[in-house]
């Protein structure tokens, strides 16, 4: 299975501009630049869609590990926060920091922990990135009306 998307870019690196569209077109000549990846003006960079694929693919596997476990979440929400840095003459993604509020009935703290750790290892996002990743986990557990424990 492939999954596409695509860059174009005009100028030099301070002054041009770029445009990135994908195959799905979620993105179509989306425009991002120096300022919007590096500075503070309104727009997408490589490293916010970055973090949304990995809140994405994160919250996704997690779903799935929980229900080969037998559970099923209320509400799995997360976000991912991407850092970039200087590394030499260049810049290096360090981390990617995930902070997960979840409802889930029927489950323990210590089991749910032990499932999302998995999840944050085995993502496939995860598994690309060459980050430190993190994992913050706002757990509560979802009673259901007539549940007995």
């Amino acid at each position: 299975m492939d999954r596409k998307a695509s860059a174009l870019w005009e100028g030099d690196i301070k002054n041009g501009r770029g445009q990135l569209s994908s195959d799905s077109g979620v993105l179509k000549n989306h425009p991002y630049s120096f300022a919007t990846r590096f500075g503070d003006t309104p727009g997408t960079n490589p490293e916010e869609l970055i973090a949304a694929a990995h809140a994405g693919c994160f919250t996704m596997a997690l779903a799935g590990a929980l229900g080969k476990k037998g559970f099923t979440a209320d509400k799995l929400e997360t976000s991912a926060t991407v850092t970039i840095g200087k590394d030499g003459e260049g810049f290096k993604i360090g981390s990617s920091r995930l902070k997960l509020r979840a409802q889930v009935p029927d489950i323990d703290e210590k089991t749910f922990r032990a499932i999302a750790e998995d999840a944050k290892a085995n993502c496939p996002v995860s598994k690309v990135l060459n980050a430190e990743i993190s994992l913050e986990i706002d757990f509560h557990q979802s009673i259901h009306a007539g549940a007995s424990h």
